[in-house]
C-alpha cells in the first residue's frame, strides 16, 4: 500500500498532477481545492499523502488503479470518513472537494444544507445524509480549519494583499475562493504589489478563467 509520495512535482492539471519519484513518475488525482497551491510548488519536492482505490467493476474486469493525493494527512483522514457516507466513493469524495476540507466541515457541523450543495456533485438529499451521518464526526477537522485560517489571515498576505481580498468577499466572492485567485495572481505576476492592480487582475481571472 501506497500512504505517501515524496518526490519532484513536475506538472499539475485541473484534476491530477505528475510527480516524479525516484525512476519513477506517478500520475495522482487531487481535489480541485488544491489545485492553485499546487501549481505555485512545481518544480519543489514535496510529500503528498495518498490513498490506493480500484475504479469500475470486477465483474466486467475493468478495474482501473487510482491514486489520490493530499496536501495534509487530515484531508486525508477527512477523505476517509467522508466516503463511509452511502452513495459516496472516492470519485464522487474527489468532486466534491472542490472546497477546502475545513470549510465542508464546517459545513456539517452547522448543518448546512446550502454550503453543501454548492459542492460539485453533491444534490440536496446527498448533503442532508451527510449532514445526518457525519454531524458531530468532523469537529476536529473544522477546528482546525478555524485555527489555521487565523494563522494564515495573521502572517500570509500583506496588507494590500488582505485588502484585495476583502474587496472581493465584498462582491460576494467566497473567501476560500478568493485566496485561490491571490494565489494565481502572485504566482503569474510576482510584480503586482498594490491593492488596485491585485484586485484587476483578480476579477480578470474570475472572468475569464485564465
Amino acid at each position: 500500500m501506497i500512504s505517501a509520495l515524496t518526490g519532484e512535482l513536475t506538472q499539475v492539471e485541473e484534476t491530477r498532477i505528475s510527480l516524479r519519484s525516484g525512476p519513477f513518475v506517478f500520475e495522482l488525482l487531487i481535489p480541485a481545492a488544491d489545485v492553485e497551491t499546487l501549481r505555485a510548488q512545481i518544480g519543489s519536492e514535496i510529500t503528498l499523502h495518498t490513498i490506493f482505490y480500484l475504479e469500475g467493476t470486477a465483474g466486467g474486469g475493468n478495474l482501473d488503479p487510482k491514486l489520490i493525493a493530499f496536501l495534509r494527512p487530515q484531508d486525508k483522514q477527512f477523505f476517509n470518513l467522508f466516503t463511509t457516507v452511502k452513495g459516496i466513493g472516492p470519485k464522487t469524495a474527489l468532486r466534491a472537494l472542490s472546497a477546502p476540507v475545513g470549510e465542508i466541515a464546517q459545513a456539517i457541523e452547522s448543518k448546512d444544507t446550502r454550503a453543501l450543495i454548492q459542492l460539485d456533485g453533491i444534490g440536496k438529499r446527498t448533503a442532508e445524509l451527510i449532514i445526518a451521518e457525519l454531524s458531530g464526526k468532523t469537529q476536529k477537522f473544522a477546528t482546525a480549519a478555524v485555527g489555521a485560517a487565523i494563522a494564515g489571515h495573521n502572517n500570509r498576505h500583506t496588507q494590500n494583499e488582505e485588502d484585495a481580498l476583502s474587496a472581493m468577499t465584498a462582491l460576494g466572492e467566497r473567501r476560500p475562493d478568493a485566496e485561490r485567485l491571490l494565489e494565481r495572481v502572485k504566482t503569474q505576476h510576482k510584480d503586482l504589489k498594490t491593492t488596485d492592480a491585485l484586485l484587476r487582475e483578480m476579477l480578470r481571472i474570475r472572468s475569464t478563467g485564465k
